[in-house]
């Protein structure tokens, strides 16, 4: 079990893992040895979440996310498979944790009467200023 949130489990079942072998520098035991893990996560067809947080979820996804509604997530930090996995689990709950909360909505507000008339007198001095900047030139 994969706990998102008090309320939001996902059953292991739910993800799949491969194993690929890793790239980057590491030796011998990197082109031996396949530490890098693949996450598959079907959002579209999951039963534990919402529809709400499947729209989020996908939106948040990106690239990650297939055609086929499949959100794919790969670590390959660590050198073990069990550490590399557990990233990745990590990574996916803290993305469907994000998904889970709602933004909050604006609501438009007008400036205050004060505020209109500090705008003004602003722009009033600063007319002024700029009227008495210049000299004035007579004809010669």
């Amino acid at each position: 079990m994969l706990f998102i949130t008090d309320t939001l489990v996902i059953p292991m079942r739910e993800i799949h893992f491969s194993f690929i072998r890793a790239s980057g520098p590491g030796g011998q035991h990197v082109n031996r040895s396949a530490t890098a893990v693949q996450l598959r996560f079907d959002v579209q067809n999951s039963p534990s979440l919402s529809v709400e947080i499947k729209n989020r979820l996908c939106l948040l996804a990106g690239s990650r996310l297939s055609k086929d509604g499949i959100l794919t997530i790969e670590a390959q930090e660590f050198r073990s498979q069990m550490r590399n996995r557990d990233e990745a689990l990590q990574r996916l709950a803290r993305l469907i944790r994000l998904a889970t909360m709602k933004k909050k909505a604006r609501r438009p507000t007008r400036p205050t009467m004060a505020a209109k008339k500090r705008r003004l007198e602003t722009k009033k001095r600063r007319s002024l200023t700029k009227q008495t900047r210049g000299g004035h030139r007579s004809d010669e």
